[in-house]
Protein backbone atom coordinates (compact mmCIF):
# COMPACT_ATOMS: atom_id res chain seq x y z
CA UNK A 1 0.00 0.00 0.00
CA UNK A 2 1.39 3.13 -1.06
CA UNK A 3 1.55 5.81 1.29
CA UNK A 4 -0.96 8.11 -0.53
CA UNK A 5 -3.24 5.37 -0.27
CA UNK A 6 -2.66 5.07 3.56
CA UNK A 7 -3.39 8.96 4.04
CA UNK A 8 -7.06 8.53 1.44
CA UNK A 9 -7.72 5.14 4.20
CA UNK A 10 -6.84 7.48 7.08
CA UNK A 11 -8.67 10.51 5.96
CA UNK A 12 -12.28 8.54 5.01
CA UNK A 13 -12.05 6.73 8.40
CA UNK A 14 -11.72 10.03 10.15
CA UNK A 15 -15.03 11.57 7.57
CA UNK A 16 -16.99 8.61 9.13
CA UNK A 17 -18.00 9.86 12.54
CA UNK A 18 -18.35 13.17 10.83
CA UNK A 19 -20.75 11.65 8.45
CA UNK A 20 -23.08 9.92 10.96
CA UNK A 21 -22.75 12.69 13.53
CA UNK A 22 -24.20 15.04 10.67
CA UNK A 23 -27.24 12.59 9.86
CA UNK A 24 -27.67 11.09 13.51
CA UNK A 25 -29.88 14.50 14.40
CA UNK A 26 -31.74 14.38 11.03
CA UNK A 27 -32.64 10.49 11.78
CA UNK A 28 -33.88 11.73 15.53
CA UNK A 29 -35.82 14.58 13.94
CA UNK A 30 -37.53 12.27 11.97
CA UNK A 31 -38.20 9.89 14.33
CA UNK A 32 -39.36 12.05 16.84
CA UNK A 33 -41.79 13.87 14.07
CA UNK A 34 -43.35 10.57 12.93
CA UNK A 35 -43.76 9.41 16.64
CA UNK A 36 -45.76 12.47 17.97
CA UNK A 37 -47.91 13.31 14.67
CA UNK A 38 -48.59 9.42 13.72
CA UNK A 39 -47.70 7.22 16.67
CA UNK A 40 -44.63 5.48 17.84
CA UNK A 41 -45.95 2.14 16.80
CA UNK A 42 -46.31 3.22 13.08
CA UNK A 43 -42.04 3.05 13.13
CA UNK A 44 -40.95 -0.63 12.63
CA UNK A 45 -36.76 0.47 12.71
CA UNK A 46 -34.96 3.74 12.53
CA UNK A 47 -31.08 3.20 11.83
CA UNK A 48 -28.18 4.97 10.29
CA UNK A 49 -27.60 3.23 6.67
CA UNK A 50 -23.42 2.40 6.72
CA UNK A 51 -23.54 1.19 3.54
CA UNK A 52 -25.32 4.08 1.79
CA UNK A 53 -23.21 7.07 2.46
CA UNK A 54 -24.79 7.23 6.16
CA UNK A 55 -28.54 7.97 4.97
CA UNK A 56 -30.81 8.18 7.53
CA UNK A 57 -33.09 5.43 7.25
CA UNK A 58 -36.77 4.94 8.61
CA UNK A 59 -39.16 1.61 8.65
CA UNK A 60 -42.31 2.27 8.41
CA UNK A 61 -44.98 0.10 9.20
CA UNK A 62 -47.50 -0.19 6.20
CA UNK A 63 -50.89 0.91 7.61
CA UNK A 64 -49.02 4.35 8.51
CA UNK A 65 -47.70 4.83 4.94
CA UNK A 66 -49.36 7.47 3.97
CA UNK A 67 -49.88 9.87 7.19
CA UNK A 68 -46.29 9.16 7.67
CA UNK A 69 -45.85 10.38 3.87
CA UNK A 70 -47.73 13.53 4.59
CA UNK A 71 -46.19 14.30 7.69
CA UNK A 72 -42.30 14.01 5.51
CA UNK A 73 -43.75 16.39 3.09
CA UNK A 74 -45.74 19.01 4.88
CA UNK A 75 -44.10 19.65 8.47
CA UNK A 76 -41.85 22.53 7.97
CA UNK A 77 -38.77 21.37 10.00
CA UNK A 78 -38.32 18.15 7.68
CA UNK A 79 -40.05 19.78 4.15
CA UNK A 80 -38.52 16.49 1.77
CA UNK A 81 -40.18 18.07 -1.17
CA UNK A 82 -38.13 16.34 -3.57
CA UNK A 83 -38.86 12.62 -3.73
CA UNK A 84 -35.67 11.41 -5.57
CA UNK A 85 -36.99 8.05 -6.65
CA UNK A 86 -38.96 5.03 -5.16
CA UNK A 87 -37.34 1.17 -5.53
CA UNK A 88 -39.39 -2.29 -5.71
CA UNK A 89 -37.16 -4.83 -3.81
CA UNK A 90 -37.73 -8.65 -3.66
CA UNK A 91 -36.49 -9.72 -0.30
CA UNK A 92 -38.19 -13.22 -0.41
CA UNK A 93 -40.02 -13.03 2.69
CA UNK A 94 -41.80 -9.68 1.76
CA UNK A 95 -41.34 -7.32 -0.73
CA UNK A 96 -40.79 -3.41 0.11
CA UNK A 97 -40.88 -0.04 -1.29
CA UNK A 98 -37.55 1.84 -0.62
CA UNK A 99 -38.30 5.97 -1.35
CA UNK A 100 -35.11 8.18 -1.36
CA UNK A 101 -36.63 12.00 -0.39
CA UNK A 102 -34.46 15.34 -0.40
CA UNK A 103 -35.37 18.90 1.36
CA UNK A 104 -34.29 20.76 -1.87
CA UNK A 105 -33.41 24.08 0.68
CA UNK A 106 -31.68 22.03 3.64
CA UNK A 107 -29.91 18.75 1.27
CA UNK A 108 -31.05 16.91 4.20
CA UNK A 109 -31.96 13.39 2.71
CA UNK A 110 -33.91 10.26 4.21
CA UNK A 111 -34.60 6.74 2.91
CA UNK A 112 -38.37 5.47 4.21
CA UNK A 113 -39.11 1.82 3.82
CA UNK A 114 -42.17 -0.04 3.59
CA UNK A 115 -42.87 -3.23 3.60
CA UNK A 116 -45.81 -5.44 2.44
CA UNK A 117 -46.90 -8.83 2.08
CA UNK A 118 -45.80 -11.09 -0.89
CA UNK A 119 -49.45 -12.73 -1.33
CA UNK A 120 -51.49 -9.28 -0.81
CA UNK A 121 -48.28 -6.63 -1.93
CA UNK A 122 -50.38 -3.75 -1.25
CA UNK A 123 -49.01 0.12 -0.34
CA UNK A 124 -50.79 3.01 -0.15
CA UNK A 125 -49.71 5.56 -3.42
CA UNK A 126 -47.84 8.74 -2.56
CA UNK A 127 -48.87 10.13 -6.29
CA UNK A 128 -51.43 12.90 -5.28
CA UNK A 129 -48.39 14.14 -2.55
CA UNK A 130 -45.25 13.93 -4.93
CA UNK A 131 -46.77 13.37 -8.41
CA UNK A 132 -43.84 12.40 -9.29
CA UNK A 133 -44.33 9.14 -8.31
CA UNK A 134 -46.65 7.85 -10.78
CA UNK A 135 -44.38 6.29 -13.27
CA UNK A 136 -42.44 4.66 -10.57
CA UNK A 137 -45.01 3.29 -8.41
CA UNK A 138 -46.46 1.56 -12.31
CA UNK A 139 -42.66 0.26 -12.74
CA UNK A 140 -42.70 -1.37 -9.37
CA UNK A 141 -46.28 -2.63 -9.68
CA UNK A 142 -45.57 -4.31 -13.61
CA UNK A 143 -42.45 -5.73 -12.67
CA UNK A 144 -43.32 -7.02 -8.94
CA UNK A 145 -46.85 -6.77 -8.54
CA UNK A 146 -47.36 -4.49 -6.19
CA UNK A 147 -50.76 -2.30 -5.86
CA UNK A 148 -50.38 1.21 -4.87
CA UNK A 149 -53.73 1.91 -3.66
CA UNK A 150 -54.80 5.64 -4.49
CA UNK A 151 -52.65 6.03 -7.84
CA UNK A 152 -54.61 7.52 -10.51
CA UNK A 153 -53.83 5.16 -13.03
CA UNK A 154 -52.33 1.89 -12.16
CA UNK A 155 -51.84 -0.26 -15.13
CA UNK A 156 -48.38 -2.04 -16.61
CA UNK A 157 -46.01 0.10 -17.98
CA UNK A 158 -43.43 -2.04 -19.23
CA UNK A 159 -44.85 -5.54 -20.20
CA UNK A 160 -48.07 -5.87 -22.15
CA UNK A 161 -51.29 -5.99 -20.94
CA UNK A 162 -51.83 -9.80 -21.46
CA UNK A 163 -48.07 -10.50 -19.02
CA UNK A 164 -48.56 -13.27 -17.08
CA UNK A 165 -46.84 -12.55 -14.01
CA UNK A 166 -43.95 -9.61 -12.51
CA UNK A 167 -40.48 -10.40 -13.85
CA UNK A 168 -38.42 -8.92 -11.03
CA UNK A 169 -39.84 -11.52 -8.36
CA UNK A 170 -37.32 -14.01 -7.34
CA UNK A 171 -40.04 -16.55 -7.52
CA UNK A 172 -40.96 -15.57 -10.98
CA UNK A 173 -40.84 -18.42 -13.78
CA UNK A 174 -41.34 -17.07 -17.31
CA UNK A 175 -43.31 -19.69 -19.51
CA UNK A 176 -40.16 -19.78 -21.88
CA UNK A 177 -37.32 -19.66 -19.78
CA UNK A 178 -35.41 -19.16 -23.47
CA UNK A 179 -37.15 -15.58 -23.62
Amino acid sequence: MTEENVKSTESQAAEEPIKKAVTQPVLDQIVTRISESVGSDAIEDAYINALSDDIPTVVIKNEHWFATARILKQAPELSMNYLRNITGVDQEKHLEAVYHFTNIETKQECCIKVKTDRENSRIASITPLWPTADWQEREIFDLLGIEFIGHPNLKRIMMSDDWSGHPLRKDYEPLDPEV
